[in-house]
């Protein structure tokens, strides 16, 4: 008897709703990042991306515990000496609370190409709208 890998067309995509409202970044970012990965689903390969679709509503009512808001930072560089810039979680959390939930989601994913296509299935808005309603997506209560 030999294992089954599934293939790609033979994958079923579920869309699923996450409402955002005062749920902690850590434990969001965990759940959505084992969804968009398919670790719970039955067909599970970690070399075949058998995720479903995610999308996260209200992402500017995201809670973050203790003092990160101030003390964690997000880094870049542009390459250049000196060419280093930072911004806080609570900085991020005002401007781009999109970005925040993103940064948090893809730092769980594996680091392959894998990833990058993972990631592409979730879909983030600061509203409590979103325009995916002709996808019939589920919600899901974290």
């Amino acid at each position: 008897m030999k294992t089954e890998v599934p293939k790609s067309e033979n994958i079923m995509r579920n869309w699923h709703v996450v409402d955002a409202q005062n749920l902690i970044l850590g434990r969001l970012a965990s759940q959505v990042a084992n969804i968009l990965r398919g670790k719970n689903k039955a067909i599970f390969t970690p070399s075949v991306d058998t995720g479903d679709f995610v999308i996260v509503v209200n992402a500017e009512k995201i809670a973050l515990t203790g003092r990160k808001l101030s003390d964690k930072n997000y880094y870049s560089h542009s390459g250049f000496p000196g060419g280093i810039k930072s911004v806080t979680a609570g900085e991020l959390l005002e401007k781009q609370p999109e970005e925040l939930i993103r940064k948090a989601v893809k730092g769980m994913l594996p680091k392959n190409k894998l990833s990058r296509q993972m990631i592409k299935k979730l879909k983030i808005y600061t509203g409590p709208n979103h325009p995916h309603e002709a996808q019939r997506p589920k919600n899901l209560e974290l």
